[in-house]
């Protein structure tokens, strides 16, 4: 019953490098249209969407509100913008604006 075991090799030990900025793959975008610039870094986001109804098959658009935080408050009421998820920032906001696909003067700043 005397067994001697031998030793792994140890594993070579990896240099330190510096950390890599991770990207966040998975965050839902959506572009929608500004409905309020009131409040301080905090802009209201319609999005529209359309649904096909079951039994006759009529499209009906829907659509949703998002609070969303706007750093710069660079954003006006009718500009059309593209928000991505984030962290919670506050009770209702969870969304950030990411760019300004089109301005509410009509123009074209971003492509969608």
């Amino acid at each position: 019953m005397a067994e001697t075991k031998a030793k792994k090799a140890a594993p070579a030990k990896k240099e330190a490098t510096a950390p890599v900025a991770t990207t966040h793959l998975h965050r839902r975008t959506m572009v929608g249209i500004v409905v309020s610039d009131k409040m301080n870094k905090t802009r209201v986001i319609r999005v529209e969407r359309q649904v096909q109804n079951g039994m006759y098959g009529k499209y009906i658009t829907k659509s949703n509100k998002f609070k969303a935080h706007d750093e710069e408050n660079k954003t006006k009421t009718g500009d059309m913008v593209m928000i991505i998820e984030s962290r919670p920032l506050s009770k209702d906001k969870r969304w950030a604006v990411q760019k300004v696909i089109r301005s509410a003067s009509g123009a074209v700043l971003a492509k969608a």
